[in-house]
């Protein structure tokens, strides 16, 4: 037998022991509407969510570069942001914006930064607990949510000061409305469909990537050719709606030359994260819709991830962040298959020995909960992100005295100091030509290679930002003459490494004076 027979014939096994109803337009028995599970569906991952994004969201206090670009862009006035956008990072303008406004609105510094990451992720495991319900009743429903919230990389983004959080919870609305156009199509939820995904995009253009899993999902479902239809125009919509952000951010693909592509580490969990997918996908799911689920969740969890991979025959474009959405349909695969399981396990044995659906349900989320423990409090350390930018700050603090000099090397590095201006007060930056507002850049002009060695031999002591040893170093005169200078005229006095980053301080001559000299 072949193995769309087989599938065909699950699917008729299935529906032999549900009640009679009419069929969907994907043929497809149409649950009976359950309020209530549904509305517990949502609230319990959503919760928790929440409770996992606001305990430790200042993250004793700290913010690493990205996080610090945000704030410090969203701090500067509407006409400098435009301006900004026209030369660097048109892909997050949108997200500029909105957070400019709400720290306009309150001004609460890390919490401000990351509120708005800790809500999307709460809407969005609350939305997966949603479809998951539809598709495979209340438990698939609640486990598929409770996944998703406990899921190292999204309590990561959960507590970001970035957008991948909210394209995560645009993109999980838009695959919930799209099982609904599946199952009731109405113009009305082709709509909300299209601008869920369109802002998704314009939050993040990589989001548009849920389009394509999102049209296998309707060519996988057998739809009715109206709704196919329907599904070509609204993607076709969002498309273009994208294109006048796609053409702004054509020309800053500079930005991105730092991605290298995935290392073996990485290479691995991308691989095993497919594999289990995969298996989940085959496992038999509960409820009245068992063959839509995958369908639905495979595409979203694997494709988007598949699509940036193979970008790198071109140019290397993989970041896991940037596909952070994934998740959703992870969560839906894994969930829906712990709640078969569950239910496998409750139903077996002597009746005595049956244990309650819902108190199995609930162990297996505490069991995940206590597994994933470890994670959770590393999540919320310093240490979790890739560098950490009050540690740079202090350090700086540490070592410095008014009239000293700052070098960064690179350039790129001085977003360390636009967030924390006062620990770098009375620091003389030796590179520096135009400030980043100013310049409608992000980290302002540097000088000519002359200019910046005649301003290095005016000083005595300088203090150089730079990367941990072994990172590339950049070839450019500015930062070629740099490196020069501090080896032909300079004298190493201290070497501090600091998390993603190392603060040294160089001395004229061979003796190091002491601070405040």
């Amino acid at each position: 037998m072949s193995q769309g027979g087989a599938i065909e014939l699950r699917e008729q096994a299935t529906a032999e022991h549900l009640p009679a109803a009419p069929p969907g337009p994907v043929g497809e028995q149409p649950e009976p509407a359950d309020r209530s599970g549904r509305v517990h569906c949502f609230l319990a991952p959503a919760a928790l969510a929440l409770a996992l994004g606001l305990w430790g969201i200042t993250r004793q206090g700290t913010m690493w570069r990205d996080e610090s670009v945000t704030y410090q862009v969203a701090h500067r006035s509407l006409p400098e942001i435009w301006a900004l956008l026209q030369n660097a990072d048109a892909v997050h303008g949108l997200y500029y914006f909105l957070m400019h406004g709400l720290f306009a609105l309150w001004d609460g510094g890390l919490v401000t930064l990351r509120l708005p990451s800790v809500l999307a992720v709460a809407v969005a495991a609350g939305l997966v607990g949603l479809t998951g319900c539809r598709i495979a009743g209340r438990g698939a429903g609640l486990l598929s949510g409770l996944v998703f919230a406990l899921t190292p990389e999204v309590q990561m983004y959960a507590q970001e000061g970035r957008s991948y959080a909210l394209v995560c919870a645009l993109v999980a609305l838009g695959t919930y409305l799209l099982l609904r156009c599946l199952t009731e199509p109405s113009r009305r939820l082709w709509i909300l469909y299209g601008l869920s995904l369109l802002a998704a995009s314009w939050l993040h253009e990589f989001a548009v990537l849920a389009l394509p899993a999102h049209g296998i999902t309707v060519l996988a479902s057998r739809a009715d050719r109206p709704v196919r239809r329907a599904w070509t125009v609204t993607a076709a919509s969002v498309a273009a709606g994208l294109v006048p952000l796609v053409l702004l951010s054509a020309g800053q693909s500079g930005q991105v030359s730092w991605i290298s592509g995935p290392k073996p580490k990485e290479w691995l969990e991308i691989t095993g994260v497919a594999l289990v997918a995969v298996l989940c996908a085959r496992y038999p799911a509960p409820g009245r819709r068992p063959v839509l689920l995958p369908r639905l969740a495979l595409p979203l969890a694997v494709l988007p991830t598949a699509v940036l991979l193979l970008s790198a025959l071109h140019e290397p474009m993989y970041v896991d962040r940037y596909v952070l959405f994934t998740d959703i349909g992870f969560a839906l695969l894994v969930g829906t298959s712990l709640s078969a399981l569950v239910t496998a396990v409750s139903h077996r044995g002597p009746l005595r020995a049956r244990l309650p659906r819902t108190t199995a349900l609930t162990a297996t989320a505490l069991a995940a909960l206590l597994a994933l423990t470890p994670v959770t409090l590393q999540m919320r350390t310093p240490d979790s992100r890739k560098d950490d930018v009050t540690a740079v700050a202090e350090e700086v603090r540490h070592v410095s005295a008014p009239g000293d000099g700052v070098v960064f090397a690179p350039s790129r590095r001085r977003e360390w100091r636009l967030s924390y201006p006062d620990e770098y007060g009375g620091l003389v930056d030796l590179a520096l030509r135009v400030t980043p507002q100013a310049s409608a850049s992000l980290q302002g002009e540097e000088l000519p290679a002359p200019e910046i060695r005649a301003r290095m031999l005016s000083m005595d002591r300088i203090v150089v930002l730079s990367d941990p040893p072994g990172q590339p170093e950049d070839t450019v005169p500015q930062e070629a003459v740099k490196r020069a200078v501090l080896r032909t005229h300079f004298h190493e006095c201290s070497r501090t490494r600091v998390k993603g980053a190392q603060v040294t301080l160089y001395a004229r001559g061979t003796k190091c004076p002491p601070k405040g000299n």
